[in-house]
């Protein structure tokens, strides 16, 4: 890491994003297998990895980074908030159902916040046999109902639950009732935002939000749902939305991204090993590739790792082989 650090100030080249652990009264004391060595003595349900409190490879937070060279963003900047990674990158370990919850879109959330909304997607890394995530309504809602099923609890019975498996991605746009459910890992690429209103939370003592979440709430089903597009051997695009492209891939032995980038680029591993730039990589390990940096070749055979970046086409320049 060392070499990242110090030839970083030269070139702009990528450097490790270090996990920031978030408890939440519905995690797991094992991340195993992502942190088998994380102390198994609290709930941990958030792993954040682009957030600017995280600290990263080069000794700063990567706040600090992005404040003092916010040219690595390139053209997935947002002049709004500057000195913020636009996307933020989670694992998420459920051991419970999450709340009953609703994210406000952009408008909103700066008239109310000063912040991003929060349009968000999930990629399902592993799942229970029961494991299942709520998305939308089986059938619309008049408006009074919402704020009556979520006070009465009505609105779990209401919401269109499905059942998940390892691979599924689900698109959750901003104004979507979604909640989800327990024993499942899933990688979530979303707008850096924290924003979130509960509206039923199974009688856990937390905060509720009916006010703001019954003005930003869809009121219908879920018919966003978006389609794995495959773009070459080993590289599929499972999500292209105006925030932010997922791709997945899955090399036999490694890809190759071009240099040169008009915009940064987010990668994790999320299963397998390898080496990026000569630097070992393991599952659950994210790393920022910054735009303009040099040509990034990972050698990974069989591993599997989920790119997220902010752009209205593909990528060029990537080669999976």
């Amino acid at each position: 890491m060392g070499q990242l650090k110090n030839s970083h100030l030269m070139t702009p080249k990528p450097f490790e994003l270090l996990p920031l652990f978030r408890e939440r009264v519905w995690g797991r004391e094992s991340l195993a297998p992502f942190f088998p060595n994380h102390p198994g003595n609290e709930s941990i349900g958030e792993v954040w990895f682009t957030f600017i409190e995280n600290f990263t490879s080069l000794g700063k937070s990567l706040g600090s980074v992005l404040t003092d060279r916010p040219e690595l963003l390139g053209t997935g900047a947002d002049p709004r908030h500057p000195g913020i990674c636009p996307i933020l990158v989670k694992l998420l370990f459920t051991t419970e159902r999450l709340s009953v919850q609703v994210h406000p879109d952009d408008a909103y959330a700066q008239a109310h916040h000063g912040t991003l909304g929060k349009t968000e997607a999930w990629y399902v890394l592993d799942s229970e046999k029961e494991g299942e995530v709520a998305i939308g309504f089986r059938k619309p809602l008049e408006p009074t109902k919402l704020v009556e099923a979520a006070r009465s609890g009505e609105i779990v019975d209401l919401l269109d639950w499905r059942k998940v498996k390892k691979g599924d991605t689900i698109f959750t746009p901003a104004g979507t009732v979604h909640a989800i459910g327990a024993g499942v890992t899933i990688c979530e690429i979303q707008e850096n935002s924290d924003i979130t209103y509960r509206l039923y939370d199974y009688g856990r003592p937390r905060e509720l939000h009916l006010d703001h979440g019954a003005k930003v709430s869809k009121l219908g089903p879920h018919t966003e749902d978006q389609q794995v597009v495959s773009l070459a051997p080993g590289r599929d695009q499972l999500v292209a939305c105006p925030y932010f492209r997922i791709e997945r891939i899955r090399p036999a032995a490694s890809f190759v991204v071009g240099q040169g980038l008009p915009t940064y680029l987010l990668a994790i591993c999320v299963a397998g090993s390898g080496s990026l730039n000569g630097n070992a990589v393991t599952a659950g390990q994210a790393w920022f590739i910054p735009a303009g940096a040099g040509e990034v070749g990972v050698t990974a055979p069989g591993s599997e790792w989920i790119l997220s970046y902010a752009s209205k086409t593909a990528m060029t320049g990537l080669t999976v082989s």
